[in-house]
């Protein structure tokens, strides 16, 4: 299986910047002493991806093989792994190596460190570009690896590895978490539904804001959302002025932010977490009288993230997917453009990716 150069490896790459994926083949480097190595089950579809694939955010190098909820059953270990052995399942989330020695690692954030290698669109300690989960298998230092609950399904549970974790950190970082908090969060897609199930989870109270009427039913009956506003609704925003201890806004796509900072009580947080590919718009004097923050947030670090997996575990919380066969990734990305997805894909790639016959 592994000659010189590494291990033959294959899976589904963009190869330019109209993001249409197909076959391609390529090494992972054998599996070191502190690895582990594991064959690819089920990996979600980010929107993050599709930036990717189609060169969005002005940093992709072709060919690119995304994936970063990446879930799977260990095949081999190195000599020194102590968190898993051979037939354990493991998750993968958003990045795959950091320094493990600058402050930001020693307080367990490795997403912040400088020398942070992602899972695709990196550079590997072994100079090769880092690929990711659209592949039959993975190898990864054991420490970037993510211990998985029996009790918590692979598929469902996949996203929350960067969906789950990106409304999770922030929560709990700007102070979001506290039972009896009202928090809103912004756009019911992938990331959205997760916070709110999170949300609820903790204790919340919670109110969906959302551009249109058509998901209040599911958010409220279905998710467990206290309250559904529609922002392009003026008498509803202008009765929610003040409400709000915190938003959570999820949405990828430009849209308007300065009525949200409306809702918020003063010294409230509006932390976006979302990743526009073109600029908002921000009037700084609104936040000024109100005290008000405007935030980001990355996904969490190692130790969180375990925690993350750790907590849907143990309230039962998943994501609510799609698994689509590895052939209908190209129309999936067309359908995620247009936000056509209740609410994540995942891919079957345990069941639906072959390797393409040599030439």
């Amino acid at each position: 299986m592994a000659g010189g150069n590494g291990v033959k490896t294959f899976g589904l790459a963009a190869r330019d910047t109209s993001g249409v994926f197909s076959p391609f083949e390529f090494t992972r480097r054998p599996t070191g002493e502190e690895d582990v190595r594991f064959k690819v089950l089920y990996c979600g579809i980010c929107h993050t991806d599709l930036h990717a694939a189609r060169d969005d955010l002005g940093w992709t190098t072709y060919p690119v093989v995304p994936g970063h909820e990446i879930v799977g059953h260990v095949t081999e270990v190195g000599s020194k792994v102590t968190k898993f052995k051979v037939g354990d399942k493991v998750g993968v989330g958003c990045f795959v190596g950091s320094c493990r020695s600058c402050e930001q690692c020693s307080n367990n954030l490795e997403p912040y460190c400088p020398k942070m290698i992602m899972t695709y669109l990196s550079i590997d300690e072994d100079g090769l570009p880092t690929r990711g989960g659209y592949s039959n298998e993975m190898v990864v230092n054991e420490h970037f690896a993510i211990v998985w609950p029996n009790k918590l399904p692979l598929a469902g549970g996949a996203p929350l590895l960067c969906a789950g974790c990106t409304v999770y950190s922030p929560m709990m970082y700007y102070g979001l978490s506290k039972p009896g908090t009202h928090l809103g969060i912004v756009g019911l897609g992938g990331l959205g539904h997760v916070g709110v199930k999170f949300a609820k989870a903790m204790g919340l109270k919670v109110t969906v804001i959302s551009t249109s009427q058509n998901k209040k039913e599911e958010a409220i009956n279905r998710l467990g959302a206290d309250s559904f506003l529609v922002s392009t609704d003026s008498e509803q925003m202008q009765a929610a002025i003040g409400t709000l201890d915190g938003i959570l806004d999820t949405v990828s796509a430009v849209h308007p932010i300065m009525p949200l900072f409306g809702l918020l009580k003063p010294h409230a947080k509006l932390i976006v977490v979302g990743a526009p590919n073109k600029p908002l718009e921000v009037h700084i004097p609104p936040l000024i009288m109100g005290r008000k923050l405007l935030g980001t947030s990355a996904v969490g670090g190692i130790k969180e993230t375990q925690e993350v997996i750790d907590f849907a575990a143990k309230h039962n919380i998943t994501a609510d997917i799609e698994l689509i066969p590895v052939d209908y990734v190209n129309k999936a990305m067309e359908r995620l453009e247009k936000g056509d997805v209740r609410y994540r894909f995942v891919l079957d790639i345990g069941n639906t990716l072959v390797a393409a016959p040599t030439t």
